[in-house]
């Protein structure tokens, strides 16, 4: 299934939730919770929105995305104050239908490509209906 964005969400930024940040490196398990590593405290939104006003979160669904590290259910945050550049990953309407791919910019020619070998890459020409809707910035998905 080509990936596409399920359901779109604004984040509430009204809200702050605060966790510890150790300053342990862990390659596997759990920190210890002594105070002499906690280094700071850490804020989701702080880390994950960095222009509030003009971030979103959507849900995608298929998997043409999977070797850029999105997988089917994962929440994908957008921002749309960021110009899209070659080699982006982008949240786009292509004739109606949101969409996330790799957005190459050559020259004057547009497409947009799957990271998945199953899947072909799009050209956009002056017939389509076209919209970069905005860079996706981050991927948060269960292991």
């Amino acid at each position: 299934m080509n990936t596409k964005v399920q359901t779109v969400y604004m984040p509430d930024l009204s809200t702050k939730y605060w966790q510890s940040l150790f300053d342990a490196r862990v390659p596997a398990g759990f920190p210890s919770p002594a105070a002499d590593y906690e280094e700071d405290k850490l804020d989701l939104n702080e880390l994950l929105i960095k222009h509030p006003v003009a971030t979103f979160f959507v849900r995608a669904i298929g998997d043409s995305m999977l070797g850029a590290g999105i997988h089917c259910g994962d929440l994908l945050i957008v921002d749309r104050s960021l110009e899209p550049r070659d080699r982006s990953v982008v949240i786009a309407v292509v004739n109606g239908e949101l969409t996330v791919k790799r957005i190459r910019i050559r020259k004057k020619k547009i497409t947009l490509e799957p990271e998945n070998e199953s899947y072909h890459t799009q050209e956009i020409n002056e017939n389509m209906e076209f919209e970069v809707w905005g860079v996706v910035t981050g991927v948060i998905h269960k292991l």
